[in-house]
């Protein structure tokens, strides 16, 4: 008996040693739960003879259980590596078959999965192409190709406009600032300041001739760069051309429809294809390009009522043509060419000639309040700021707001006023070129309306992305009817129409800032890194500054954690004694969170274990030594014959 009971501590030291190098090997393999060897004693004994027999016949084996204590986390230098701190394990698909595991050591296959070294799949929570994280588990899989562009649909400006800024002011002619640059029949200009000195007089371009027409090629711009030659004097043309659109719109029905436009008597630009209303007309007149000095785009058209207006902002001379089946002479069209003319505080008086004569008296008067905005003239605004907006194909385009005081519509009691107008890369929006938006404040600094709209915005249906050239980019447009546009703008956008909220906007005494300012578009962008949340979500981020969310890591738990059986590589498979797993996102119920560019260590205590392979090799020595007590006694024994 004494042979049996030490083979079986020779046995149970055997496992004992065995388990105790496992864990050794094991003490660098990450994920890597130690196990302990536990032991049974062993007696004979029956129904019957319970308690009969005190001497035991040796020890076994009862378990080799794992300890699932957490172990050391270390971080590294891989953005996948994962390491889970508190309790759950990591979801594996193994070609179908479903592990688990602590080791936290993934990458990216060539399909783009998040693999362990054994490629098998991590699963967790898909996301949709926004972003949205779904409650539907899958194999996680880095998407990476381009992030498509968004399109900007909201502008979010939380500005603060100085209370204290007054309202602009010019010193104008007595009987009005617009003159018809036909009566500058080359009469001079000069210039009486308020310390006394005379400027040099300025002889003003010829624009008529004999009979009284203006001369082609020379435009109003031409006498308002005389006069900002002269100190003190600001001045600016603009000509405006009106058509009847009845009359277009016959002629444009009739078929074979031409029309031109031609500035200063350059070649003209002509429009007879692609035209089958008055709008296609009009359409074509804003995007296309007219020869100007700069390359500056000034011509714009617009139907207003019963007429077809033509703009030049520059004053240059616009000749228009046009026929058709319909008509072989063009209708009679209305010229108009008026020069702004404007002189600052330095300025005591104006002498000029017979231009003046009937419009001006003498001395300049008391200065009159005027808020003529000019986006290329400082003095005519007090507060601007740019941000960068996309349209539908990601080019980007900078839109300027320019706040303008007005004149307080309570005598400066209990409300104050400003303008806002709106520019997209040096093009007026918004038909803010028309009329500006009117911001009202209450007494408290908090904005009250805008064009009487308490939500505080601007809808911007008018506009049309272009690229450098100033021609049409080829992304979506405004829509064909603006009025149908409504805030907020609804997803999926089939326009280039967008809200300015200014619905944060305050007016205290205090400098003009911009508190924040967002916007909701973005242009194309790369894959350029990962990052990982403690919640276990995946977070793409692109060269466009945007990020967005590729899954959530999948955790799971088990009321049993140790009837888990161990299937080599660091992970386990369910068991009838582990029940089933408890599947949810980390950070959530008891399921611990994720801890990224960190893996967890094995738990092994590679100190106790050597203390562990000491004890063992004891026990295994001393079991060895009862045998050969035992075989000692058994050859005296045999001796004794």
């Amino acid at each position: 008996m004494a042979f049996n009971t030490g083979l079986s501590g020779l046995r149970a030291a055997s496992v004992d040693l065995d388990v105790t190098g496992n864990n050794i090997a094991n003490a660098s393999t990450v994920g890597f739960k130690g196990s302990k060897a536990q032991f049974g004693d062993l007696y004979a004994s029956g129904f019957l003879s319970a308690g009969t027999n005190p001497i035991g016949d040796g020890v076994r084996v009862q378990d080799v259980k794992q300890s699932f204590g957490q172990g050391n986390i270390s971080f590294t230098d891989n953005g996948l590596d994962m390491a889970i701190s508190g309790d759950g394990f990591f979801i594996l698909n193994n070609g179908g078959e479903i592990r688990y595991s602590r080791a936290g050591q993934f990458g990216i296959d060539k399909e783009g999965y998040v693999t362990n070294n054994q490629n098998m799949r991590v699963q967790g929570y898909t996301a949709d192409e926004d972003g949205n994280l779904s409650g539907i588990r899958g194999d996680l899989q880095i998407a990476t190709d381009n992030l498509a562009p968004r399109r900007t649909t909201n502008l979010q400006s939380d500005l603060n406009l100085d209370s204290r800024e007054p309202v602009l002011e010019n010193r104008v002619i007595s009987l009005g600032d617009y003159l018809d640059p036909r009566n500058f029949d080359g009469n001079s200009v000069s210039v009486t300041y308020q310390d006394g000195t005379t400027s040099t007089p300025v002889t003003l371009s010829s624009l008529e001739d004999a009979s009284g027409t203006l001369i082609t090629g020379v435009g109003a711009n031409t006498v308002a760069d005389e006069l900002n030659n002269i100190d003190g004097l600001s001045a600016s043309a603009t000509t405006k051309l009106t058509l009847n659109s009845t009359d277009l719109s016959t002629a444009i029905s009739s078929g074979n429809f031409n029309f031109s436009i031609a500035l200063n008597g350059s070649s003209p630009v002509v429009f007879n294809s692609g035209i089958s209303n008055l709008q296609d007309l009009v359409d074509a007149i804003n995007s296309a390009n007219f020869p100007s000095p700069d390359v500056l785009d000034t011509v714009s058209a617009k139907e207003v009522g019963t007429d077809l207006v033509i703009r030049d902002s520059r004053g240059q001379t616009v000749d228009v043509s046009f026929s058709s089946n319909a008509v072989t002479d063009d209708p009679p069209a209305q010229l108009g060419t008026i020069v702004s003319l404007r002189a600052d505080s330095s300025v005591q008086d104006v002498t000029g000639s017979t231009f003046l004569a009937g419009q001006y008296d003498s001395g300049l008067g008391s200065p009159i309040i005027t808020n003529a905005f000019n986006p290329i003239d400082q003095r005519t605004y007090n507060h601007a700021t740019s941000t960068t907006i996309y349209d539908s194909l990601g080019n980007s385009h900078e839109l300027t707001q320019f706040f303008v005081k007005d004149p307080s519509p309570g005598n400066g009691v209990g409300q104050s006023q400003w303008s806002v107008y709106v520019q997209i890369d040096g093009e007026m929006v918004a038909n803010t070129d028309q009329q500006p938006y009117t911001a009202v404040f209450n007494q408290d600094g908090s904005l009250e309306s805008i064009n009487g709209d308490a939500n505080g915005e601007i809808i911007v249906a008018d506009w049309i992305p272009k690229d450098a050239n100033g021609d049409p980019n080829g992304s979506d447009g405004p829509p064909a009817d603006p009025t149908t546009v409504v805030s907020p703008i609804p997803e999926p956008p089939t326009s280039s129409a967008f809200v300015i909220d200014l619905a944060g906007t305050t007016q205290y005494g205090a400098a003009f800032g911009v508190n924040d300012q967002q916007q909701n578009g973005y242009t194309t962008g790369r894959l350029s890194g990962l990052d990982v949340s403690d919640q276990g979500v995946l977070f793409a981020r692109y060269t466009n500054g945007q990020s967005k969310s590729l899954g959530q890591v999948a955790l799971a738990a088990f009321n049993n954690t140790n009837g888990l059986s161990p299937v080599g590589d660091t992970s386990w498979v369910e068991t009838f004694e582990s029940g089933q797993p408890i599947i949810g996102a980390p950070d959530t119920g008891t399921l611990g969170a994720i801890k990224a560019s960190s893996l967890e260590e094995s738990n092994v205590d590679l100190s106790a274990e050597l203390v562990n392979l000491i004890i063992a090799q004891r026990n295994y020595q001393a079991n060895a030594k009862t045998i050969e007590t035992a075989d000692a006694v058994t050859q005296t024994i045999i001796n004794l014959r």
